[in-house]
């Protein structure tokens, strides 16, 4: 589990490709690194990935065919960054909602607009995942736990603060780029049992 709650941006240092396979090399600082054991999970771009080696300060990752076919982890070149939160452990502090590290779909960037007041990004999701995504509720960017601004049919807005932009990878984000998108597990289960507990009424009354 995962708070969303970016911890570090780690550079990619290899990536090491078989069939069906590639293997992340991934350069971690020594704060992060400390006490990292093989068999940890770690959240990249918030894709939980099992730690598989450690040298140094290079921590492994295995990602998988159908990991490489649902996240944007397929797309990641050797000097890019991800960002990095190790899981959560008993008695931390929640800063932002919980997450499983297991993306549901990516939203791609189709607007960027910086100015000296504001950074926003307006991303474009596949409409039937706006059914779980409201103004001001949360959803996970990249593993970065955000607020949600404007929403429309097909996508929605992120406002982003310095801070954010400071610690994760979205101030690199480029129109066109692929984003890893979790949405809040209470929000799926509320609205998916409202839908259900709504058409099972409705057949009752129409029979």
């Amino acid at each position: 589990m995962f708070t969303g709650i970016v911890q570090a941006t780690c550079e990619v240092v290899a990536i090491h490709k078989k069939d069906g396979l590639n293997t992340l090399e991934v350069a971690f600082e020594p704060d992060l690194h400390e006490g990292l054991a093989i068999g940890a999970s770690v959240a990249n771009n918030g894709v939980c990935l099992t730690v598989t080696k450690v040298v140094d300060d290079r921590v492994f990752f295995d990602v998988v065919e159908e990991t490489l076919r649902l996240t944007n982890l397929a797309n990641l070149s050797i000097g890019q960054s991800v960002n990095v939160e190790r899981s959560l452990t008993f008695g931390s502090e929640i800063g932002g909602h919980i997450l499983s590290g297991h993306i549901h779909t990516k939203a791609k960037v189709v607007d960027i607009s910086h100015t000296e007041q504001h950074y926003d990004l307006t991303l474009g999701i596949e409409p039937k995942w706006m059914d779980y995504i409201f103004y001001k509720g949360f959803v996970g960017v990249n593993g970065s736990s955000l607020t949600v601004g404007e929403v429309s049919d097909s996508g929605f807005k992120l406002h982003l603060i310095p801070e954010t932009l400071k610690l994760t990878n979205l101030s690199q984000c480029k129109v066109g780029d692929e984003l890893n998108i979790e949405i809040d597990s209470q929000t799926q289960v509320i609205v998916d049992t409202v839908e259900r507990v709504l058409a099972r009424r409705f057949n009752e009354q129409a029979c």
